[in-house]
């Protein structure tokens, strides 16, 4: 053998040594990872640390006082301080804006070109703009539209079409990301049901155009490669929207204002001082966000416009708090996660705050527990309300819906009525907010009275264009039904961090 041939045999024998004593080993078991020949363990580092998604910036997280922080003016007494722990997330950088909400229509609108009422149910409702004694038909027809809008934050839009916006996202920042990682192909054939959904991905209900699936050590896999798990480490959590206290202490980015553990000044507003106007030397004196100074100004006088808005602002306007978010005061009101009731701040935890879980689980098939059930009609897997019998013997909840759990108020437990316009009585031309029964029983009946604090109530913070500066606090809460919308209401997404809290 010549030496050339000894030395090509010496480096292939010395690599494939290497490479066998490269294999991390269990501290458990002592057995390989990622080894067949040991049963096939597979142990992921290459997506370790978790990676921003589109259009995020990372929160870190920490304890604050949660609550009121100025005079309250409107005496709801339903923001009273109390100091809570919020748990490092990831949250928009601006308010969804109405580019990237055309461009979930244009999806939903191409994929489920033969079910128009899935497009027609998460079209905002551009009639919020109309008023009775004012012209705003303009808005009605050009706002969400026209490309001078396009920057501008959507509005019109529900709590329950903000939360399927969300549940979109996630779906298609996930697909994307196993494209650029060459799992699955572009396939812009999707239709109907048969499109990417993360869980239905996940839990083996939807393949797609497999391009190469990663490798699978497990030696009763024959094929060798197999779809991508949660273990991967690839897929993102999914895009919600925040909490009530996640979205506030956002807002306040009291990170600016903490030397080591101690934060030297509180604020009202997302930004230190108690003017709305800019202290700063070069920009001193222009308006810090986007609301209605006094009765009938809403953008000051013309060649010296106050905040230069008439109604909304793009939403990039203005500065950013100290997390780098725009538009956390003014522009628009923003849907948060919560279930509003006027005293959670005393009854929800005091670690990652929260009112509205609804525990579910996915519904299985017929044939038992190794099945789950069929898709329904946007392609995505069946979730249903936990039974008794799966909280039996736990210490930690024993039902499904705990929104009412502790609330503390007998009213805000009565069932809220959807027949609003046929139940209630008309008198004098307007709809009654509560309906008579003869009896108190009859008050929490089906067709007794109802409270417009209900379970459909949801939390919405920030202030809007047409709100004065007392709203502009993110302490200041209100709510509003779910499936309602307003001219002055908007979103934004967050994120969970999993993991450490420190993105160093």
């Amino acid at each position: 053998m010549s030496n050339k041939k000894f030395f090509l045999y010496s480096l292939v024998a010395s690599i494939v040594v290497l490479g066998a004593c490269s294999k991390q080993v269990s501290n458990s078991t002592g057995w390989n990872y990622n080894d067949s020949r040991n049963g096939g363990f597979q142990k992921y580092d290459d997506y370790y640390e978790q990676e921003t998604g589109p259009g995020l910036v990372l929160v870190e997280g920490g304890s604050f006082m949660m609550g009121q922080v100025q005079q309250d003016v409107m005496y709801d007494w339903n923001n009273m301080s109390r100091k809570v722990s919020v748990s490092s997330f990831y949250m928009d950088e601006t308010e969804v804006r109405n580019l990237d909400y055309r461009e979930y229509l244009h999806w939903i609108s191409r994929v489920f070109s033969e079910n128009r009422a899935v497009y027609w149910a998460a079209l905002p409702d551009t009639l919020v703009w109309r008023n009775k004694l004012a012209y705003n038909e303009p808005m009605v027809e050009h706002y969400f539209r026209h490309p001078a809008y396009q920057n501008y934050p959507v509005v019109g839009v529900s709590w329950l079409q903000a939360s399927d916006y969300c549940i979109w996202r996630t779906d298609r920042v996930n697909e994307r990301i196993l494209i650029r990682e060459g799992i699955l192909n572009e396939n812009i054939d999707q239709s109907g049901i048969e499109n990417f959904n993360t869980e239905a991905y996940l839990n083996g209900l939807y393949e797609g155009s497999v391009r190469a699936n990663v490798q699978d050590f497990n030696p009763n896999n024959s094929e060798g490669t197999r779809p991508v798990r949660m273990e991967d480490g690839i897929l993102l959590p999914k895009y919600r929207l925040p909490t009530e206290a996640e979205w506030e202490f956002a807002a306040l980015a009291l990170i600016g204002n903490s030397i080591d553990e101690r934060i030297y000044e509180r604020r009202i507003f997302p930004w230190n001082g108690h003017y709305t106007r800019n202290p700063a030397v070069k920009q001193r004196g222009k308006m810090m966000a986007n609301f209605t100074r006094g009765r009938g100004d809403q953008m000051g006088v013309a060649g010296r416009l106050n905040d230069a808005a008439d109604i909304t602002a793009p939403v990039l306007s203005y500065w950013p708090n100290d997390y780098g978010l725009y538009c956390m005061a003014g522009n628009v009101n923003e849907w948060v996660l919560d279930v509003y009731r006027s005293y959670s701040f005393d009854d929800v935890n005091e670690f990652r705050p929260f009112r509205g879980n609804v525990f579910t689980k996915f519904e299985l098939g017929e044939e038992g527990q190794g099945t789950f059930a069929e898709r329904d009609s946007l392609g995505r897997m069946v979730r249903v309300p936990i039974t008794t019998e799966d909280g039996f013997g736990r210490t930690n909840y024993r039902q499904a819906d705990n929104i009412n759990y502790l609330d503390g108020d007998r009213q805000s437990t009565i069932n809220y009525q959807d027949e609003l316009a046929e139940d209630a009585t008309e008198v004098a031309g307007s709809t009654l907010m509560y309906q008579q029964r003869d009896t108190p029983e009859e008050l929490y009946a089906a067709e007794g009275w109802f409270t417009l604090v209900n379970d459909h109530s949801r939390v919405y913070k920030g202030g809007g264009w047409k709100d004065r500066a007392y709203y502009l606090s993110p302490g200041s809460r209100r709510f509003l039904d779910e499936r309602k919308a307003a001219d002055d209401l908007g979103f934004r997404c967050a994120m969970t961090r999993v993991g450490k809290p420190t993105a160093y």
